[in-house]
């Protein structure tokens, strides 16, 4: 590291489709920005810059869905997303966004660069074409049925009820998302970055130079190297993007995979052209005495280890990335985070449900980490974190050394007087604080490094708990003054230990404490708090939270699995044309409930005896639990299909299919004339 003079820290950019949530916290964010307050706190030369990706597909599949523009989307999400950072405390250097000018500079000069020297080939294939909408086809503007699940509304590049991914020539009987007609196959030209022509300097860079790269990412690397590499696209066909800065490219554009790592280069020239006193951004990108470091979730190791390394390669005056950080993925309450499912903590909702506790979900994440594995995120663990951890470790150290130093002394640091063999036990097991936390910082072990950091406020608890300063103040007044000064010194050691992992904590803290100017390399001195210096009001640090607080958020999210679960209830896209002809072939009927119980030993079935006009039947019907009090439906009239193939339940005759609804909650709701018709009469 002593060859690096700087070091430019770069996190993903986030889509700006959605809003982020606590997923993209623990998996990309948090850590970057623990390394870089931590590098700024060493007084080392360091950027970290973040913005939003903003051109892609999906943001144009929202833009139709929700009746507006591509730009639109992307200027209200990129404000709730950067405002969801600054709430979070993220230090970003520079936010900024894909959209901008300076980017689609940046990103067509090196396109170009590339494309006037030779680095790209032309190939021509065979692609979706809508002949309604006029326009090819991404892949996810094409639907049709999953050839492995047979789910009818799979994208073509994946089924989102099976998790397989797809291309669009798999999907059976495939159609267009925008006009929802038959797409047809036309030729169309491309760029692609001939990845196979990198694959040795690759594998010599990665599999030999970088073995101390974390296993997970040094893994997937190697996995994708063994496979072989093929030539990537560059370009896709879309109105919404970069244009493809050469002739004859009309509606061409750079494909998001080639655009948006180009954004961490046009934001820092945009940050560093704003604020000379930075240096040139060609210093923080092109002098072999700068460091990069990329943090990133799993899911982009491939484009930030091989694609983008490759990208700068060809290009030819850029440095190589140091360090490629990678997290696995955070799971919630045992299920993957899905957004399309609601499956989520949304930053923007956690600060309305818990206002100020930004550094409680900061810790938590930290404390779950996915460094080596997927990790999982609950509320109970959540809520024992704060209450056992941050509250009744960190917190009640704090409080109990200020409290009584506000008692006893006026608030006033008290004197140092002689020094007993517990008190420099004590000392001692800070003196190499600075040491341990700077070996595992420097190595990415966030985690561990947080929990070393708490370790040091377990001493000052025990420290605390063991002198009885309340105690020895009945007899003597110097020796408790000595034990409330190291207190207090242990005190300004956490608030400048915690910094990187608590930045609104450790505000919180030095303003109690009165610490004004504070260092990396102040961590393991005793004399950070001057005798005779005033203490700040004193507050406490953390507070309790409570079994209601966190039985909402569960319950929040047990009715968005409930809605989850009920296929019924999801809305889906329109079924296939079909005629009146098929319609008539169903003998929709109405019917009225003579009798109604919940079949024994199940959970869901009702059997209905209905008279229906035709001398009567039965049938069986799934929604038990939306009608608890099945005797309530007698007299109700119900609409029913009477030449549903009848079939055994249970041991009973089901005789047709009860028609229900979903209402908003997820109850099933059964379908009914709204006045009183003869039984048996056709619906139709």
């Amino acid at each position: 590291m002593t060859k690096f003079k700087r070091t430019l820290i770069t996190s993903a950019l986030p889509y700006a489709n959605g809003p982020v949530h606590i997923g993209h916290l623990a998996g990309v964010y948090v850590p970057a920005d623990i390394y870089a307050r931590y590098l700024r706190l060493k007084g080392e030369d360091v950027l970290f810059i973040g913005g939003s990706d903003e051109h892609g597909v999906p943001i144009t599949i929202r833009a139709k869905k929700e009746g507006t523009t591509p730009q639109a989307v992307v200027d209200y999400y990129h404000k709730l997303i950067k405002k969801s950072f600054e709430e979070f405390g993220i230090s970003f250097d520079v936010y900024s966004r894909t959209s901008s000018k300076t980017h689609h500079d940046m990103a067509s000069n090196f396109f170009k660069t590339l494309y006037d020297k030779g680095e790209f080939i032309e190939q021509t294939s065979e692609q979706y074409y809508d002949e309604e909408a006029c326009q090819f086809l991404a892949d996810r503007y094409i639907t049709g049925e999953c050839p492995h699940c047979h789910n009818e509304n799979a994208y073509g590049d994946q089924c989102e009820k099976c998790g397989t991914s797809l291309s669009p020539m798999e999907l059976i009987n495939p159609k267009s998302a925008i006009s929802g007609s038959k797409p047809v196959l036309r030729e169309t030209k491309h760029w692609y970055l001939p990845l196979d022509k990198h694959e040795a300097w690759l594998r010599q860079w990665i599999l030999e130079e970088h073995k101390e790269w974390r296993p997970n990412v040094y893994g997937q690397c190697k996995s994708w190297l063994d496979l072989g590499l093929l030539p990537r696209a560059v370009s896709r066909d879309l109105d919404w993007g970069i244009p493809l800065p050469i002739p004859n490219t009309e509606g061409k554009v750079l494909y998001v995979w080639f655009d948006a790592p180009i954004g961490y280069i046009s934001n820092t020239k945009e940050l560093c052209d704003a604020n000379p006193e930075l240096g040139k951004w060609e210093t923080w990108w092109k002098d072999d005495s700068t460091r990069i470091v990329h943090f990133i979730g799993k899911d982009n190791i491939v484009f930030h280890c091989i694609v983008f390394p490759a990208m700068l390669k060809a290009e030819g005056s850029f440095v190589l990335p140091d360090n490629v950080p990678s997290n696995e993925f955070l799971n919630l309450e045992g299920d993957k985070i899905s957004t399309s499912r609601n499956w989520a903590v949304w930053l923007n909702e956690y600060l309305v449900d818990f206002p100020g506790k930004q550094d409680v979900l900061r810790y938590v994440l930290t404390a779950n980490a996915p460094e080596t594995k997927d990790n999982d995120f609950t509320w109970k663990d959540f809520q024992m974190r704060n209450n056992s951890e941050l509250v009744a470790i960190y917190g009640n150290f704090i409080n109990r050394a200020l409290v009584l130093v506000q008692k006893y002394f006026d608030g006033i640091v008290p004197a140092l007087d002689e020094l007993t063999d517990y008190d420099r036990a004590t000392l001692k097991e800070f003196g190499d604080v600075k040491t341990q936390l700077e070996q595992l910082l420097d190595n990415f072990k966030f985690r561990d490094a947080q929990k070393e950091a708490m370790n040091l406020a377990r001493i000052g608890n025990k420290y605390l708990a063991d002198t009885e300063a309340w105690k020895v103040a009945k007899t003597d007044m110097v020796r408790t003054g000595t034990i409330l000064h190291i207190g207090l010194q242990i005190a300004a050691n956490l608030a400048i230990a915690f910094e990187p992992f608590l930045p609104f904590s450790s505000a919180k803290l030095r303003s109690m404490l009165n610490l004004e100017t504070f260092s990396w390399n102040d961590l393991g001195r005793f004399d950070l708090l001057k005798v005779g210096a005033k203490l700040g009001k004193v507050e406490l640090l953390f507070e309790k939270i409570e079994d209601a607080d966190v039985e909402a958020q569960r319950q929040k999210l047990l009715a968005t699995k409930k809605t989850n679960e009920l296929d019924v209830f999801k809305p889906t896209a329109i079924k296939a044309a079909t005629t009146i002809e098929d319609f008539d072939k169903m003998d929709i009927r109405v019917a009225t409930v003579l009798e109604c119980t919940k079949v024994p030993k199940t959970d869901k079935l009702l059997q209905f005896k209905l008279d229906d006009g035709m001398g009567g039947r039965t049938i069986l019907s799934g929604i038990a639990q939306s009608y608890p009090e099945p005797e309530k439906l007698v007299g109700m009239q119900v609409c029913f299909i009477a030449n549903f193939p009848a079939r055994k339940l249970k041991g009973i005759d089901s005789e047709g299919m009860i028609l229900s609804a979903v209402d908003a909650d997820g109850n099933f709701v059964l379908v009914s004339p709204n006045k009183t018709v003869k039984n048996g009469v056709s619906v139709g």
